[in-house]
């Protein structure tokens, strides 16, 4: 692991992600931007005075070269996401690129028995559960897990009120950590109550004596919880988006044991962080904004036991702005003898939103080539300016031609009908 523990990263979450290196998380929780198509401020006065983010997601907010990423490491999911844009709108599209870069790093840190939970709504939780559904795999999907609860509604409102949330649960792979006896319920009255008395199955058609026993920790838990209150009183914070510390507790015991890392990559007003904290885990927290620093060390100070003086929140937790460096790769002799015009292949993808600039179809990442608009025999650079992508026919049919004569030869063969 290259992240000492209590560390917290004010910067953009991807930069820091690609920084981790792999196999070493052992439970992620994320609750990220649910594309709701709102700002959000912290009340003036509230202890996360200052902390303010848009769920607002244009062009600005997508770089080019995550359409190449995407694509050479998953077609499917590419074609997926662009078809989000025709169902829903663009802004669903960037969103789901957004958080699919960010999720492939993800899953790239998470140790073979590790687990991610992803905290959605309605918005965007059926699009993110096909996302992880191609990214983690259908076979590694555990729960939907339902956090209900109350809220007001609103004056003349002419639908149900939406009072639940969705937090979708993958494991890597066969093997994963959970721990029930620590998550288990109180049985119902009516369950005590059958406590020491025979069962008699006579709606099945016969009947079975038995003596009904209660695993005296409580019930197996279903995948939904209503028993977790929305905030209340001293715990809320002002953060926009703040989670309850219960349900936090409950994902981290569930999931991970004493010792090991849990990774936060959203993580806001740092609730993951300090659930962590008092349950004797390693945390790791990465926000963009600059607030996340005051309201992180001001919750942690409130759980600390002064009188032990083992962990000062103000002087004990890692502020780190700066990406952290991988020590579990070394370049490859293939990486150092990388054309230059290649390394541009991604963002060269995106900026033509996967069509080849001769005819104009629409072709997988693996089946573009590199092509330079002027010929390299006729003094053509490997700058960006003068790289394109063609489908392997049309880079055939280009060959040492300029593009004027390649547009030409297809203007000729009926492949291109645009007068341009």
């Amino acid at each position: 692991m290259n992240i000492k523990n209590r560390t917290l990263f004010i910067a953009d979450n991807l930069d820091i992600l690609r920084g981790i290196n792999s196999d070493c998380i052992d439970l992620i929780y994320l609750d990220p931007p649910f594309n709701s198509k709102k700002k959000y401020k912290a009340p003036i006065g509230s202890p996360a005075e200052g902390a303010e983010f848009k769920d607002i997601w244009t062009d600005e907010d997508i770089k080019a070269e995550w359409h190449g990423e995407i694509a050479e490491h998953n077609e499917e999911l590419y074609q997926m996401i662009q078809a989000a844009e025709i169902i829903y709108d663009k802004s669903m599209k960037i969103y789901l690129m957004a958080m699919a870069v960010r999720l492939f790093e993800m899953k790239r840190i998470l140790k073979p028995t590790g687990s991610i939970y992803l905290h959605c709504d309605a918005t965007a939780g059926h699009y993110l559960k096909i996302v992880m559904d191609s990214l983690f795999g259908k076979n590694n999907f555990r729960n939907e897990i339902v956090w209900c609860y109350t809220r007001m509604s609103a004056k003349g409102q002419r639908q149900l009120s939406r009072a639940h949330d969705v937090i979708l649960w993958y494991s890597i792979g066969a093997q994963w950590c959970f721990n029930v006896d620590d998550i288990r319920l109180p049985y119902a009255s009516g369950s005590k109550k059958r406590e020491g008395h025979t069962l008699n199955r006579l709606g099945s058609g016969y009947s079975k004596e038995g003596v009904t026993k209660l695993n005296p920790l409580g019930k197996f838990p279903e995948d939904w919880m209503r028993h977790i209150p929305y905030l209340r009183g001293k715990e809320r914070t002002g953060w926009p988006t703040q989670k309850p510390l219960a349900l936090l507790e409950r994902i981290i015991k569930a999931s991970s044991n004493e010792g090991d890392i849990i990774l936060d990559p959203f993580c806001g007003c740092a609730t993951a962080c300090v659930a962590a904290e008092q349950l004797n885990r390693q945390w790791i927290g990465i926000d963009i904004s600059p607030a996340a620093e005051d309201i992180t060390k001001l919750r942690l100070e409130e759980i600390v036991d002064k009188e032990s003086n083992l962990f000062s929140p103000f002087t004990d937790v890692i502020i780190q702005t700066e990406p952290p460096i991988r020590t579990d790769i070394t370049q490859t002799a293939t990486q150092t003898r990388l054309p230059k015009a290649h390394t541009y292949k991604h963002e060269i993808y995106g900026k033509q939103e996967g069509k080849c600039v001769g005819c104009n179809y629409y072709f997988p990442f693996r089946n573009m080539t590199i092509d330079r608009v002027v010929p390299k025999s006729k003094d053509g650079t490997d700058q960006k300016e003068n790289l394109q992508l063609l489908c392997n026919a049309c880079n055939s049919t280009k060959g040492a031609r300029s593009q004027s004569e390649f547009i030409a030869i297809l203007k000729e063969q009926g492949v291109r009908t645009d007068t341009t």
